[in-house]
């Protein structure tokens, strides 16, 4: 490591490191690239979902269709426009203009590109300055892009160095422009209700301290410039915002019951909380944080005895019980909101267990400042290595696609193209098309042991959807069709009643398996499937995963059965008996 950035930055040349770390981004980059489709990208909370809403709004030309009653046809047979997504955020931009892999790809690289410059930024310009610290910042930064956050989320994560950078430097003296674009460009390319809301707390933390300490002009300036970033929000969130403030529609998740999701006991949340703390959330990054445990210890004990170690010692135990704190507030929240949920019924609706996504750049701050105690030498670059190794070999969307290029990518994990196979759910349009005189618009289709967002990235028009917010009057209709196997399994129907984000077609025989391959083939033997409320609803095909051992049971006759060469479903298509 340090042979590496050493060689690409000579000495009072800092650009040569920035520009070796991007290389190296680059580089391993190039373990995405795959012919025909064949990448593979994160499946659960990414592509079973994530970009079937993005693709639907495209598709209908609904991304900055704001008007009041705007509904997107093919997403739950008419879901309000404010449910979904802004369509100013960079990934609705890029599949507007490319197909959605390449879209997904071109938006990844770039999310992590911004990631290091920003991380660079803050570590050149306030935590490690000084040109004989570049090449350290240039793996620091490197390390830091690696991590295994949700890109999806745009800069969420990974963009909030920049911030941070933006708030340190207003501490001190007037914000300029630049500053300005960096809190714009961060709102309109990151989630408010992900990270963007505990990163204007953070930032309200740090105005309240400027202000207590009597610093009115970084009062004044931190204001402003929290003030750019909420603005941004209010923008670019506007489908969130106007649902909320005009009440289009009660959301579903106003029947969030925390009391029947949530495991009781002291071991149950401890357990959660130590897995928050040492490993946080795969959403914003799932990852061991070894090495700043280990650098923080390093700095404890190996810094010369000096009143100044004394101070040191307190102020990292400071900022691992702060951390620890956190985490038993996530692993418990849970819990916490069972109790709270009828005082408070709209936190049901917000999440503020989503504290975790300030949780990666809290480590790597402990991880930076213990590193500035620490002698310049092969101590620090041998943490900084360890944390680029356990940033890449946890980030499981690289690891697979490493296995990929090797011939080893394990069969639970199919490539984009196997997953969303194309050329099969070709055919089933085709064969509708050819007997019916039908295209995709004039019909409705709900799936069976696979995600619903496949059908709909294959041009489908489906009434069951995996979302994060959708009307509740469409869950209490929806239901009806499942009640039977709900009946069945008392965890499906918690999982339903009580949450209900994956608004699917259940079977107690499949359960949770909402991911069946081809092979071995299932078979369903008893569905209980409504299919008067599916017509009620609209709804003319099943598409399933799964055969069904008696369809004339559930009210269906087999319109077909169809294989594609690579594809990773075999699909049996039901249409209901009328």
């Amino acid at each position: 490591m340090p042979a590496l950035f050493s060689a690409i930055a000579l000495p009072f040349r800092p650009r040569r490191a920035l520009l070796g770390a991007v290389v190296a981004l680059l580089l391993l980059a190039l373990a995405y690239v795959a012919p025909a489709g064949r990448t593979y990208i994160l499946l659960n909370d990414n592509l079973d979902t994530e970009l079937a809403t993005g693709y639907a709004l495209v598709a209908e030309g609904k991304a900055l269709d704001y008007r009041p009653g705007i509904v997107v046809e093919r997403l739950l047979n008419g879901l309000p426009r404010n449910a979904l997504r802004p369509g100013l955020q960079p990934l609705v931009g890029l599949q507007a203009l490319l197909p959605t892999l390449p879209a997904y790809l071109l938006h990844e690289l770039l999310v992590r590109l911004a990631g290091l410059l920003s991380m660079y930024w803050l570590l050149r310009r306030h935590l490690l300055p000084g040109p004989r610290n570049a090449a350290l910042c240039a793996g620091l930064a490197l390390a830091w892009a690696v991590l295994p956050a949700y890109t999806t989320y745009g800069v969420s994560v990974l963009g909030q160095p920049a911030v941070v950078a933006v708030l340190l430097h207003l501490r001190r003296r007037p914000a300029r422009w630049p500053h300005h674009v960096v809190l714009v460009a961060f709102g309109m390319w990151s989630s408010l209700v992900l990270a963007g809301v505990f990163v204007l707390l953070a930032g309200g933390v740090l105005l309240l301290h400027e202000a207590w300490r009597g610093r009115y002009r970084a009062v004044v300036s931190l204001m402003v410039g929290l003030g750019v970033l909420a603005a941004t929000y209010l923008v670019v969130e506007y489908p969130l915002v106007s649902g909320l403030l005009g009440g289009q529609f009660v959301s579903h998740r106003l029947e969030f019951d925390y009391e029947r999701l949530a495991p009781v006991g002291v071991g149950v949340g401890l357990l959660a909380s130590a897995r928050f703390f040492l490993l946080g959330h795969y959403h914003s990054g799932l990852l061991v944080w070894l090495a700043p445990l280990l650098a923080a210890g390093a700095a404890a004990f190996l810094v010369p005895a000096s009143p100044a170690r004394h101070q040191l010692r307190r102020w990292l135990l400071g900022a691992l019980g702060a951390l620890a704190g956190a985490a038993l507030f996530c692993g418990f929240y849970p819990q916490l909101m069972a109790v709270g949920q009828q005082a408070l019924p709209l936190l049901r609706a917000f999440n503020l267990s989503r504290l975790h996504f300030l949780f990666p750049l809290a480590w790597f701050a402990l991880l930076v400042f213990s590193l500035r105690q620490l002698p310049a030498g092969r101590g620090r670059w041998a943490l900084v290595g360890l944390q680029l190794v356990v940033g890449l070999g946890m980030n499981t969307e690289w690891t697979l696609n490493v296995r990929r290029l090797l011939g080893r990518l394990p069969d639970s994990e199919p490539t984009y193209a196997a997953y969303v196979a194309p050329g099969l759910f070709g055919q089933v349009q085709h064969a509708i098309a050819d007997r019916t005189g039908q295209q995709p618009a004039a019909y409705r289709v709900a799936c069976l042991g696979l995600p619903p967002a496949v059908a709909t990235l294959n041009g489908f028009f489906t009434l069951d959807a995996y979302l994060n917010n959708y009307p509740l009057a469409y869950k209490h209709a929806f239901r009806p069709l499942v009640a039977g196997e709900l009946a069945k399994s008392p965890e499906l129907a918690t999982y339903f009643d009580a949450w209900g984000n994956r608004c699917y077609l259940f079977s107690a025989e499949l359960g949770k398996n909402f991911r069946v391959p081809a092979t071995p083939a299932r078979i369903v033997q008893h569905w209980q499937f409504n299919a008067a409320a599916f017509r009620r609803l609209g709804g003319r095909y099943v598409l399933s995963a799964a055969r069904l051992a008696r369809p004339r049971a559930s009210g269906l006759r087999l319109f077909g059965q169809y294989a594609a060469p690579d594809a990773y479903w075999h699909l049996w298509v039901y249409e209901v008996i009328y």
